[in-house]
């Protein structure tokens, strides 16, 4: 049972969801929240302390005073639709340095609690994009599709040292709700989400994709056989969604 979580990325969007979730449960003694946004008073609770800090920091000693959590949940990242060659370099290395390397980092400063015989909880928000091609999303697609085998691969690692502990995929299409289209956050949109990513991190489970019977087992059925074609229908879609 999660006791003490930190939540990278709380500020706003699932994340924040995720936070005041558990701040809610009885069960929870405290709630960390890191973000490089500033955590509004709105959403303010005696179990969250917020503590400001950037993820693109090289000096990542300051996750050190979070020793007592029995949980950790990586939300932050970012991304917008736009053509390859729309893209900048910066916006590329923003892309990855936001999205893709704190993960690894985070995962391997608390990795010792990870791979441990006591019980660890440990998600990562990813994208149903790093699964198959996403034009008008190829930088964003690569940084998730990093962490996919990350994660896969890690997850394989941790089984074979014989910890029940996992690292949580949750691969999600678009989740409305959230500030991820320079939106804002609406935690009643994104409760019932929130409610089962926290049930799979309990549950040690090792992916979730939302909607996968509905929606994404068709179409990732539809990319194994032809990745060409679902390239073409997914550019048509992301086009006609623009306009």
């Amino acid at each position: 049972m999660i006791k003490r979580i930190l939540v990278v990325g709380g500020a706003s969007g699932i994340g924040l969801a995720i936070a005041e979730e558990m701040a809610l449960r009885d069960s929870t003694e405290k709630v960390y929240v890191v973000d490089k946004a500033y955590f509004q008073e709105q959403y303010s609770h005696p179990k969250i302390d917020f503590f400001q800090f950037d993820l693109t920091s090289l000096d990542y000693s300051f996750f050190d005073r979070f020793e007592d959590i029995n949980a950790l949940m990586i939300t932050a990242g970012f991304g917008r639709l736009a053509l390859f060659k729309d893209v900048s370099e910066q916006h590329i290395i923003e892309l990855f340095n936001v999205n893709t390397i704190p993960v690894l980092r985070l995962v391997r400063r608390f990795y010792e609690k990870i791979e441990g015989n006591d019980n660890f909880y440990c998600g990562v928000m990813d994208s149903i994009a790093g699964w198959m091609s996403s034009p008008f999303f190829a930088v964003y697609g690569a940084t998730k599709a990093a962490l996919k085998i990350f994660i896969e691969s890690v997850n394989v690692e941790l089984l074979k040292a014989g910890t029940t502990n996992r690292i949580l995929n949750v691969s999600p299409g678009t989740i409305k709700g959230t500030g991820f289209y320079a939106g804002k956050t609406d935690l009643n949109e994104l409760h019932e989400l929130t409610v089962d990513i926290i049930d799979h991190l309990e549950k040690k489970d090792d992916l979730f994709i939302p909607k996968y019977d509905e929606i994404y087992k068709t179409v990732l059925q539809r990319y194994q056989e032809n990745f060409r074609e679902e390239g073409v229908h997914s550019y048509e879609y992301k086009q006609n969604s623009i306009r």
